[in-house]
């Protein structure tokens, strides 16, 4: 690997620092007794992170470049390969900043809301998460990134059920995600023995190659579904996203910040990397699998989960069932099974970080200001709170789709991908949810702008720290800049999109 601005030896293990440090570190956090201690060495994790994410992302920039890196100096097929191009390398950028961000949000979040005994513990947990993530993001194996699955998503479990202290419907939550994911990780790792079975190889690489000459094996039709299934299932893919919901309403402001920009991101990945590189999106299956299952699930999606968020009280559990209409949205662009509607896909999968990211964000302040959550505690907060109130108005209007927001632009070129494909009924079905999302939306906003105060909030709130203000402030205005000045992102989605197509064997 060609280093960019990193010493050549650091730039050279970048793919295993990325994972290695928040795990390195997550034992010390464990181990000290200060929380802000153990706050400072998750900042130092992350950034660390963010910035091997950032060298990575630059070394991937040219066209066809992938990084191979053999951990152990074991070389694949035999050894573990860490496989990065532009589509992961996104991804990977994305977990990082976003990471980065929500993290330094933490800092007086976790304090309100975890007892000072159990911090060390919840920052911990919270590096082995981010590590699993990133190593599901890297990993260029099958096995191994199952278990990369496991180890974040067993210290997502810990630290969801942390909530239990302002809420002990957090314990239920966790322990619903923990069945639902037991069940996915099952059968992902079914259909990764399936695959083993006929191609007697875990490398993804390797295991495409093999594929490519198995055309019409049923074994490798039926491990294919049982991903798709495990994945789906993480990824919240209507309607196996019962488990997002509490999940999100229940679990501390700060996970559900982490979880709504980055966790259902990397499961989508990995739905793409075996797709278009394992099973190839040219062969019969898949496509059928993309266009008579993908797509009836994601329109669903749209619309249902955009109903049931109309009829939330809770504003936490309402963006909630908006996510998994979201999640619709990106899964309905991969459904299309081309160029253009993968990387719509990818376009909404950034811009929904960067919208979610605010809005919980925005939650997470007025929970730390009022202890608030439902619809009716927010009327007259714009009076109180008015640049936090502006910061969640600014992606509210963007998860809508209002134009000069990140929202638009992603909802834009899924519309454009969709009418290339002759697809006018998914047009309908974007317009349709976008027009739910108007209403749900509408009584929040109202509700902050409109309403009167109430005495009870016509004390003066507590103050938002900088901590919480600043990585809300690059949020929301990122739904703006990028919103105007869309070319960046949507360049990287185009160089997500073309390295998936390009990495695929045809048969």
């Amino acid at each position: 690997m060609e280093p960019q601005f990193l010493p050549a030896a650091i730039a050279a293990h970048a793919p295993a620092l990325l994972v290695m440090i928040p795990l390195i570190l997550s034992a010390p956090a464990a181990m000290i007794t200060s929380g802000r201690v153990a706050w400072g060495m998750t900042v130092l994790g992350i950034g660390s992170a963010l910035v091997l994410a950032l060298e990575i992302f630059l070394a991937t920039r040219a066209e066809g470049a992938v990084l191979s890196y053999a951990m152990g100096g074991w070389e694949p097929p035999l050894g573990i390969e860490f496989r990065i191009d532009a589509l992961n390398a996104a991804l990977l950028l994305l977990l990082g900043s976003t990471g980065l961000l929500t993290v330094l949000f933490a800092g007086p979040s976790v304090a309100d809301e975890i007892s000072r005994q159990k911090r060390s513990l919840f920052y911990s947990a919270f590096l082995i998460c981010f590590a699993g993530l990133s190593g599901v993001a890297s990993t260029g194996d099958a096995f191994n990134l199952f278990v990369f699955l496991e180890i974040s998503s067993i210290a997502t479990y810990a630290i969801i059920a942390m909530g239990w202290s302002k809420d002990r419907q957090a314990l239920t939550a966790s322990f619903n995600y923990l069945v639902m994911g037991t069940i996915g990780a099952t059968f992902f790792v079914i259909g990764v023995g399936f695959i083993y079975m006929t191609t007697g190889t875990l490398n993804m690489a390797d295991m495409g190659r093999a594929i490519a000459d198995l055309n019409g094996n049923r074994a490798v039709e039926v491990g294919f579904a049982f991903i798709l299934v495990g994945i789906g299932l993480k990824a919240a893919l209507f309607p196996l996203h019962q488990w997002l919901p509490n999940a999100y309403a229940y679990a501390p402001n700060f996970v559900t910040t982490f979880l709504a920009t980055t966790a259902t991101k990397v499961a989508f990945y990995v739905i793409i990397r075996f797709s278009y590189d394992v099973f190839s999106i040219g062969t019969g299956f898949v496509t059928n699998a993309m266009i008579w299952v993908i797509t009836p699930l994601a329109i669903a999606g749209m619309l249902v989960a955009s109903t049931q968020a109309l009829f939330q009280n809770n504003v936490r559990r309402l963006f909630a069932y908006s996510s998994v209409a979201q999640v619709g949205y990106m899964m309905l662009g991969l459904g299309m099974a081309t160029s253009l509607g993968l990387s719509a896909g990818m376009l909404h999968l950034i811009n929904h970080a960067m919208m979610k990211g605010a809005l919980f964000m925005a939650l997470g302040a007025f929970a730390l200001s009022y202890g608030i959550r439902r619809i009716e505690d927010f009327k007259g907060l714009g009076q109180v709170m008015p640049v936090t109130s502006a910061a969640f108005t600014i992606g509210a209007l963007s998860l809508v789709g209002v134009p000069f927001t990140v929202g638009f632009i992603s909802k834009f070129y899924l519309i454009q991908a969709a009418l290339d494909a002759g697809w006018w009924w998914a047009v309908a079905a974007i317009l349709i949810s976008s027009v739910i999302a108007v209403f749900y939306v509408y009584r929040i906003l109202v509700a902050i702008w409109v309403t009167p105060l109430d005495e009870a909030r016509k004390t003066s709130p507590k103050r938002v720290p900088l901590a919480i203000a600043v990585p809300l402030a690059v949020l929301a205005g990122a739904n703006l800049v990028f919103g105007v000045w869309a070319e960046p992102i949507v360049d990287m989605a185009r160089a997500a999109a073309d390295a998936a197509i390009a990495a695929g064997v045809n048969p």
